[in-house]
């Protein structure tokens, strides 16, 4: 029997939600710092202390790509894992210079070794899939991961040089090949909901399932309100990858 899936739901802020998280079964609880010249938060070292103590894993994306900040606020926060989404290619899907991310994860890595890195790699939508690089992404950056997540890109991004947030499904066969050809495991991300995540999951056949837009509470034209987790949707959302956990069984 393999691995339980990994259910990891973004944005957590608050220590109080952190805690409903954990105590409904989530695996990985995840937190934005979301402003560089404000990246101490006090709450937000409250939400890493909180998962810790239950038993979760907590990860922490720095909405900035700066060496000296980052290595401050792993300092600072110490949590389970870092989260890298930094956009990798232009709006025409083309390879910008990789280089000075790859040399940002050797660096985390060696100065906090306690400290696992995930990476986010863009999958466009179907429509765009033809060509796109995530492979090659993939294994310019697989040395220097511990966990890809496949999140989907639309070329211009809801948060400028950063994936994610989308709300939107990517190409879910680009998504299995890449969890085919990756030697690390791969958590499924971009547009997941309590309604799609089980399809998903058994077409990608990833490590886990990544949700934080369709978790959210809705506002009155039913448009999901950040950082505001509806919880009742998270419950939802971890029975239905457990299902799908059980479902995969004898492929593990």
């Amino acid at each position: 029997m393999g691995r339980p899936l990994i259910v990891q739901i973004y944005e957590i802020q608050d220590p109080w939600e952190a805690e409903q998280c954990v105590e409904l079964g989530v695996d990985h609880v995840g937190s934005v710092l979301l402003n560089r010249d404000r990246w101490k938060d006090a709450k937000v070292k409250e939400v890493i202390e909180v998962v810790q103590r239950g038993g979760a894993k907590s990860s922490l994306i720095p909405l900035f790509s700066e060496l000296r900040l980052i290595l401050a606020a792993l300092d600072y926060y110490r949590p389970d894992f870092v989260h890298f989404c930094q956009t990798l290619t232009t709006e025409r899907g083309e390879l910008i210079d990789l280089a000075p991310l790859v040399s940002l994860q050797e660096e985390v890595r060696a100065r906090f070794p306690e400290i696992r890195v995930i990476r986010s790699i863009p999958v466009p939508l179907s429509s765009k899939a033809k060509g796109f690089p995530t492979l090659g992404l993939a294994r310019r950056f697989e040395e220097v991961t511990d966990i890809f997540l496949t999140d989907t890109t639309l070329g211009k991004e809801p948060v400028e040089g950063f994936i994610g947030i989308t709300g939107v499904l990517p190409d879910l066969e680009l998504a299995r090949q890449l969890v085919e050809q990756s030697s690390i495991p791969v958590i499924l991300a971009g547009g997941l909901s309590p309604d799609n995540v089980f399809e998903a999951l058994i077409k990608v056949r990833a490590a886990g399932a990544d949700s934080c837009t369709w978790t959210n509470r809705l506002d009155s034209q039913g448009r999901p309100i950040r950082f505001q987790k509806d919880f009742e949707r998270v419950k939802r959302f971890v029975q239905q990858v457990r299902r799908a956990e059980k479902a995969l069984e004898p492929d593990k």
